[in-house]
């Protein structure tokens, strides 16, 4: 197993919750958490590691979309606030993944992007109490919004899962 259940730290994240808000932000902190654990102790060329060629997946592919991802949906739509692509210039061109090279710094700034995207989501969802509070840059639930990270997390984690087992063995749970 990954981690023992007992020492997993994701189970003491609002284990009990009851209500819609706390259920579905527990899911995605979770899901946050379990991509960082996938990528833990890795060095730069694991990161950037492929998956089968010719895809472009990678575990640093993963987490520079996961960055875009959260910066398109939570300062883009929810708030309306002109941020510029993280990486690449046109919609689906895959450069997060493209420019995922086993480099310390391109690794780093990744990880960088995806905690500050993380904390503006996080900032922004504290501040708005209304799950039905539509997005300034278009107009969709904030409830919409977090089901779908929910969704493209568990995704992503599911292949963060396959690409870690192949560079070590781990697998999760």
């Amino acid at each position: 197993m990954w981690v023992d259940p007992t020492d997993d730290p994701r189970e003491a994240l609002d284990a009990a919750a009851t209500d819609e808000r706390s259920t579905v932000l527990g899911y995605l902190r979770r899901y946050r958490l379990t991509l960082e654990m996938k990528c833990a102790d890795l060095d730069a060329e694991q990161m950037a590691r492929r998956s089968v060629p010719p895809s472009p997946l990678s575990l640093l592919g993963l987490v520079r979309h996961m960055a875009a991802v959260e910066r398109h949906w939570f300062r883009r739509v929810m708030a309306d606030v002109p941020a510029p692509r993280l990486y690449g210039e046109t919609p689906g061109d895959d450069a997060d993944f493209h420019g995922a090279a086993a480099d310390p710094a391109i690794v780093a700034e990744a990880w960088w992007a995806w905690r500050e995207e993380v904390e503006f989501a996080e900032q922004f969802v504290a501040a708005t109490p209304d799950l039905g509070t539509l997005g300034k840059g278009r107009a969709v639930p904030l409830r919409d919004v977090l089901v779908h990270m929910v969704e493209e997390y568990a995704r992503h984690c599911g292949h963060a899962d396959l690409l870690r087992e192949c560079i070590d063995g781990r697998v999760g749970q």
